[in-house]
């Protein structure tokens, strides 16, 4: 990965003086244009590019209302996708937390996820030195922040692991404890048709809007908003090695790939909850 120091990063992000200096004023409004350069900025990958036009990161952000000045949560974010956008958008007026792995996690690809992690941020002090990571392992460790503390939490297409493990009200219950009154929980993740049983989002990678909202409303959320902008008609969500048949996983290799890279990425819901002022 390049060094900050060698981009035109604090040019090339925002034009002229990146709106790292947004007057008080300003840094209460959501700035799209900031959005739209770090979401094609030198400091990200060509790979991870390449996904924007699946993960439609600007109008998302937008949608749950992300502006520069919020304390964020991100809920396992994996290698940093949206970390290299969310993270440096908060950098000088907000607060981001990475609700990562735990070092002590029992599957075993969690432990080194983490550290793919924190190498990315220590590579990139200029972007990501303000960093706070948590670990997220219930019921061991759920603090993933203050109590009450965040104004918003973010999940990108985690829900069907926590299904998976049967540990879905305690990842929830965590978020509901770090977010403020009237803090929003934004959730994206694979949608299976409606009606598909627990049998399907067991083992599929998909999950119904009902059982995400059931599973929100348990934990103390109320529901706000849906959007279409990560939905894919395309996606019939039946495939032969569940969500990972698609990009970029490719997990029957090259067969039909052809067939899988024409659908894309998989059909998403894009929902928004409140954590209720009272």
């Amino acid at each position: 990965m390049k060094s900050l120091k060698s981009l035109p990063l604090i040019a090339s992000l925002v034009g002229s003086t990146l709106c790292w200096q947004l007057s008080f004023a300003d840094h209460h409004e959501a700035d799209v244009s900031t959005l739209e350069s770090l979401v094609v900025g030198e400091h990200r990958s060509e790979t991870n590019i390449s996904r924007n036009k699946f993960r439609h990161p600007v109008d998302t952000l937008n949608f749950f209302g992300l502006r520069p000045d919020m304390t964020v949560i991100e809920i396992l974010p994996s290698r940093g996708w949206y970390t290299e956008i969310i993270a440096p958008y908060v950098r000088d007026h907000g607060k981001y937390y990475a609700a990562h792995f735990s070092p002590n996690a029992t599957a075993s690809y969690m432990p080194p996820n983490l550290r793919s992690f924190e190498e990315k941020i220590s590579n990139e002090p200029e972007l990501y030195g303000r960093i706070t990571v948590r670990h997220l392992n219930p019921p061991h460790e759920v603090v993933i922040a203050p109590p009450n503390s965040a104004d918003m939490a973010l999940t990108f297409r985690n829900v069907h692991n926590w299904i998976m493990a049967g540990q879905e009200h305690e990842f929830f219950a965590a978020f509901y404890a770090a977010l403020k009154p009237g803090g929003v929980l934004g959730v994206v993740e694979h949608r299976a048709l409606a009606g598909s049983g627990m049998d399907v989002m067991e083992t599929s990678g998909y999950v119904t809007e009902a059982y995400v909202k059931e599973v929100a409303a348990a934990a103390g959320f109320e529901f706000v908003d849906s959007t279409e902008i990560n939905a894919n008609p395309n996606d019939p969500t039946v495939h032969p090695a569940g969500v990972w048949t698609l990009p970029p996983n490719y997990r029957l290799g090259d067969e039909d790939r052809a067939k899988y890279a024409a659908i894309g990425e998989s059909d998403r819901m894009t929902l928004k909850f409140v954590k209720p002022e009272n």
